[in-house]
């Protein structure tokens, strides 16, 4: 069964607060990861290629399997998906302060991450559903509860640490199963977009149809923004922990990247609804190289602004992509935001390694000197995007 929502519809903003809130719950918990690499790597002197390594199983297994996921949650239309996946990233991120060798800590940082590509697909493609004719604005709104997420959950998860100790983290589990509970009943059963009969490639297929060109364009361009944006968040914990910043200062600089993120992305589906999307990722693209490279150079008090500036045009398009995305190919909401935000993303964190590598051989900042004008080559293949909304609705028409 397919679902068309009419342009004049309200959107239903109990569902769409409902599934904001799932995405806040699975990622509140994984940003836990991030801030806690500094602690991992002094209990078990791990040396920057195995913090690569691990940040690149952990973000490749978060994103790089949720197409799968989307194509299952589409072929059997059930609640479970959101709720095991939440329930596994809410298990183990907190557990894996247990872990006493590298290989334990992959394995249990490995399950929190299949937590979180379990559960993205398939709220995700429910978004579009509930929207109304404001499919940017919700779908912008729906990010930000992860983006927050990942904002409150490094500070949440500092003070706790500092407050109550590194071996204790494993207690903040039950904070989120109390408030799965008390959410998880308001999540709708997911809708099927018709392809359980086609196959995981044929489902691909059907979903792209005539506009996996402009797709593969856009996709192209959230990979590259993916190298970046994980390479700052992942590294930038180790740069500032080497420099002699305090847990809690790392975990304010990750809160001011990702908050930041979350008010530009707001911004950024806003506009986008007005003015179209290619404008604002001229923009944000062109500007990115020279901010990020002001916030390398950044000492003292200066790495929080920079911090913020740097994140408010790092994550800024993180969402127009996938609404892109799912304008092109409205009969594969999951599918392409599986693409978008998991395949993308994956293949993102799987240079991770590639990156501790080159870290332990020079040094992190030289290396995210050297990734800070990927963004550069972005801008080329923007110029290529569809204009603005009016000629995205023509790339649909001919693809059907």
């Amino acid at each position: 069964m397919s679902y068309d929502v009419d342009s004049n519809v309200k959107a239903n903003v109990k569902i769409i607060f409902a599934l904001t809130a799932i995405h806040f719950i699975g990622d509140f918990y994984t940003s836990f990861f991030s801030t806690m690499l500094p602690l991992y790597q002094e209990k078990m002197m791990l040396s920057m290629t195995q913090i690569g390594l691990l940040t690149g199983v952990v973000r490749f297994l978060a994103f790089i399997v949720q197409p799968t996921v989307g194509y299952l949650s589409d072929r059997y239309q059930t609640k479970l998906f959101a709720l095991c996946g939440v329930l596994l990233t809410i298990l183990f991120f907190p557990l894996s302060c247990i872990a006493h060798s590298f290989y334990l800590l992959v394995a249990v940082t490995a399950l929190g991450a299949i937590g979180s590509s379990m559960f993205h697909p398939s709220i995700t493609g429910m978004v579009p559903l509930y929207s109304g004719a404001r499919k940017g604005v919700c779908l912008s709104v729906f990010n930000t509860g992860g983006t927050v997420a990942f904002g409150i959950g490094p500070l949440f998860i500092s003070w706790y640490i500092h407050a109550f100790g590194f071996e204790n983290t494993s207690y903040t589990l039950f904070m989120g199963i109390f408030c799965l509970i008390c959410v998880y009943p308001l999540i709708p059963v997911p809708i099927s977009e018709g392809f359980q009969d086609h196959g995981f490639l044929g489902s691909i297929k059907e979903s792209l149809g005539g506009v996996w060109k402009a797709i593969l364009l856009i996709w192209f361009v959230m990979v590259l923004r993916a190298i970046v944006g994980q390479s700052f968040y992942t590294f930038t914990s180790i740069m500032l922990y080497d420099r002699g910043y305090s847990l809690v200062s790392i975990g304010i600089v990750n809160s001011l990247l990702i908050t930041s993120g979350a008010i530009s992305g707001l911004a950024a589906g806003y506009l986008s609804d007005r003015i179209g999307y290619k404008i604002i990722f001229l923009i944000t693209h062109t500007l990115m190289t020279p901010i990020l490279l002001l916030f390398i150079r950044s000492s003292g008090h200066w790495v929080y602004p920079g911090a913020f500036i740097a994140g408010f045009f790092l994550f800024a398009t993180m969402t127009l992509g996938v609404v892109m995305a799912q304008e092109l190919a409205p009969k594969g909401r999951s599918m392409v935001s599986s693409l978008m935000m998991g395949l993308a993303f994956g293949l993102g964190g799987f240079f991770s390694p590639l990156v501790g590598k080159l870290a332990d051989l020079y040094s992190i900042k030289t290396v995210l000197f050297y990734i800070s004008f990927i963004p550069v080559l972005t801008v080329f293949i923007i110029f290529f995007f569809p204009e603005r909304q009016t000629e995205m609705k023509d790339y649909t028409v001919c693809s059907n």
